[in-house]
């Protein structure tokens, strides 16, 4: 009779050590998952909505897929060689490819903190009225008393930006909530266009869902999973899947909730929806003022949040391609100052924000391709190589991308 009791408590004492190891792993992809509702996606998705009602909702569904298969395979990149890409892509390639990724990957940061810092800052001035560059100083003080946690804090700063999270869901959820509800938004899922202003967006949004500094970012975060034999280093990428799945699983149902907010509230009404502060008015008049106080609170805790994220990534960045560190106050006084003056010169925000995301889908292929190029060699990656079929799907989407964004040059530089 006491056998069978003392094996059941090994069973249970197992089962909550590797709870707890699971526990223990996860984290890193709440992190990441902050820049995937960054302010920029509150301008694409929200201008999706209000132009074109639920039509571009596939565009966001399978941009949150694509960007769970990118993210794993970051996520693995860490794993498997206790390596961030950065310092890969220094290890490994010419010296002139490295400064040009770095050069790049520098750009993507400073475009990723424009549409972070002027997020929030019109968050703050639509909550307190508080002007525009003001606000931007105390995003900037903000965010760096967040981003001092990291690495030391480096659970403390999870938790943080985990609550910051939650706060932008709880604000999506209550707006669609409000909305009632949406018998036709399934019509969204299906693939199409309305002209070329269509395409246009649609390539925006994919730069604000597919973001090219998180996929540097992850590979940094879990390469200190690198530890133990092949059977360990698999239990922690399974840890670490369940971590993306969970945390990339919100940050979709946020962008989708975005679109259908917009769509549900804004498109038709003959509302202005040109900018936040256009769209913030619009969700006061169709949905209430609480809507619009929720929709404010869920773009400041975006901002504040994915601002420090975006620092530490541009950390990691320099780090790994330079080995170089520079003091945190510098690295935020240098990404801070192209959004300030932006500011400074009384640019529209909003389009300032859209066209940071343009910029931000320049940078994918530029991660992309050597995270997929490095994940296929069995010398890099050992037994956690890449199958072919991996490697097939991560050309295809670098291809289609870069299909998009070379349109979307085209557009701009010859219509």
């Amino acid at each position: 009779m006491v056998e069978p009791a003392v094996r059941g408590a090994g069973v249970r004492g197992s089962s909550r050590g590797r709870l707890r190891t699971v526990a223990g792993l996860m984290g890193p992809a709440f992190v990441v998952a902050v820049a995937y509702v960054d302010p920029g996606n509150f301008a694409t998705n929200m201008a999706g909505g209000a132009g074109y009602g639920y039509l571009l909702l596939w565009v966001i569904v399978s941009a949150s897929v694509a960007a769970v298969f990118i993210q794993y395979l970051s996520a693995k990149l860490g794993v498997a060689t206790g390596r961030n890409l950065p310092e890969l892509c220094r290890e490994r390639y010419p010296r002139p490819v490295v400064g040009l990724l770095w050069v790049q990957a520098e750009l993507v940061v400073m475009a990723t903190d424009l549409a972070e810092f002027v997020g929030a800052a019109v968050a703050l001035n639509l909550l307190f009225g508080v002007p525009l560059l003001p606000a931007a100083l105390i995003t900037a003080v903000v965010s760096f008393a967040i981003l001092s946690l990291a690495p030391t804090g480096r659970r403390r700063f999870e938790s943080v930006i985990v609550a910051l999270l939650l706060v932008v869901l709880a604000g999506f959820l209550y707006q669609t909530l409000r909305l009632g509800p949406l018998t036709e938004a399934g019509a969204g899922l299906l693939r199409g266009f309305d002209g070329v202003d269509s395409v246009l967006l649609a390539t925006g949004m994919l730069g604000a869902t597919v973001m090219p500094h998180a996929i540097y970012l992850h590979s940094a975060l879990t390469q200190h999973h690198h530890r133990g034999g092949v059977g360990e280093l698999r239990r922690s990428l399974r840890a670490n899947a369940v971590d993306l799945g969970v945390a990339l699983g919100i940050a979709g149902l946020v962008n989708v909730s975005m679109l259908l907010v917009a769509a549900g509230a804004l498109h038709g009404t003959g509302l202005p929806a040109e900018s936040l502060e256009d769209m913030h008015a619009g969700l006061g008049v169709t949905l209430g003022g609480g809507a619009a106080v929720a929709f404010a609170v869920a773009l400041l805790a975006s901002g504040l949040a994915a601002s420090s994220v975006g620092t530490y990534a541009g950390q990691v960045v320099m780090e790994g391609f330079l080995r170089r560190r520079v003091p945190l106050p510098v690295r935020r006084l240098a990404t801070m100052l192209p959004a300030l003056g932006v500011l400074a010169s009384g640019v529209d925000p909003t389009r300032a924000l859209v066209l940071s995301q343009v910029v931000l889908s320049f940078g994918i292929p530029f991660a992309l391709l050597p995270l997929v190029l490095l994940g296929r060699r069995r010398s890099v990656m050992g037994a956690l190589v890449n199958r072919p079929v991996t490697t097939v799907v991560g050309f295809v989407l670098a291809v289609v991308i870069s299909g998009l964004n070379l349109f979307l040059l085209y557009r701009t530089l010859f219509a």
